[in-house]
């Protein structure tokens, strides 16, 4: 059995209450000008016998006949018994009318017969137009409380699906960055213990952050920015004196940003820019702007060959999946390729 929640409860409650402001009014009205309690009783048994079989008609369709008849596309059935209900409420015409047609000759002396048929027909008439007017209301109510929970459902669902798959596009760089960072140090402990040691230090205080800072949407640039320098440091373990590697960070102390966000930039810009027997250059810079966050990263281009092609684009594609999720619309990406410098920069419009 499906439980009630608390917002269909109190939509309940609200209905309730309106409707009882709308039998209300008329005793409540005669009440308030005669200050008398017995002269407002009539009032009331003559708005409840006007309002109670529209207030039948409007529960009956909002909750029976539309969520089971009508939204199902069962129109016939919701048509017979909004038919039926409409004869059962009002039923009571038909036994006015024969109270009517015997006394009224003693009520108005002289009233042709006909009379009693042609006032059955006209109050009939009102009350029919009234039932259906007030079954539509309700059926239209219902209708647009159940396209805005429809919309709602679906835009919880793509919330959740854009978090999973942000997810998973963020734990596809942990392991990636893991790799390479473990190859530079297993290189390094043959050639010098200490700085070997070092990095494990380095490389466990990364691990740290990308394990428990990481689990926000959004993280303070602080750490960011640190965790990329120590990055960087690792990395530059990879190199030789043949390489030169720059960096610039300019930011401030209250932004926030998507967490690894230009690792996969950085880790591409060694792979793809360092060379053991060539010159080689990578230049790395983060700036802010106001409300704007500029990435730049330049590097020397040395195409991998086709034994050494593991992760190819991945990661800037993961990188360019998760903008297009988190920024839609606040970022723009420049890549190009000019005398064999790669260039990459990415503008951020953050609040």
């Amino acid at each position: 059995m499906k439980r009630i929640s608390k917002k269909d409860l109190w939509l309940f409650l609200a209905q309730v209450v309106v409707w009882g402001i709308v039998i209300l009014a008329l005793p409540l009205a005669t009440l308030l000008s005669t200050h008398d309690l017995a002269s407002s009783k009539p009032s009331f048994f003559m708005a409840w016998g006007l309002f109670h079989g529209p207030l039948i008609v409007y529960f009956a369709n909002f909750y029976i006949f539309g969520p089971y008849l009508f939204f199902r596309r069962k129109f016939w059935w919701f048509a017979l018994c909004n038919i039926l209900l409409l004869v059962a409420i009002n039923n009571r015409f038909f036994v006015g009318y024969t109270m009517l047609k015997e006394r009224l000759p003693e009520i108005v002396p002289g009233l042709p017969q006909d009379a009693a048929w042609g006032a059955f027909l006209m109050s009939i008439l009102i009350a029919l137009l009234m039932d259906i007017a007030i079954g539509a209301i309700a059926i239209g109510i219902r209708h647009f409380i159940r396209t805005n929970q429809i919309r709602q459902q679906l835009r919880d669902e793509k919330a959740k699906n854009t978090e999973a798959e942000l997810a998973w596009l963020k734990n596809q760089i942990n392991p990636h960055f893991l790799f390479n960072t473990l190859n530079n140090i297993s290189s390094l402990t043959q050639i010098d213990p200490d700085a070997a040691q070092d990095a494990i230090a380095q490389l466990s205080d990364l691990l740290r952050y990308a394990m428990y800072e990481t689990n926000k949407k959004t993280v303070p640039i602080q750490g960011e920015v640190e965790f990329m320098r120590n990055y960087i440091c690792l990395m530059k373990l990879r190199c030789n004196e043949k390489t030169e590697v720059t960096t610039s960070f300019d930011i401030q102390q209250d932004t926030e940003i998507a967490p690894l966000l230009f690792i996969s930039l950085i880790e591409n810009a060694f792979k793809h820019g360092v060379s053991s027997s060539r010159l080689s250059k990578i230049d790395i810079r983060l700036l802010q702007e106001g409300n704007q966050l500029i990435f730049n990263c330049d590097n020397t281009n040395y195409p991998k060959d086709d034994a050494d092609r593991s992760g190819s684009g991945i990661g800037l594609e993961n990188t360019r999946r998760r903008l297009d999720l988190m920024y839609a619309g606040h970022y723009q990406w420049e890549q190009s390729l000019h005398d064999d410098i790669y260039h990459v920069k990415i503008t951020l419009k953050i609040s």
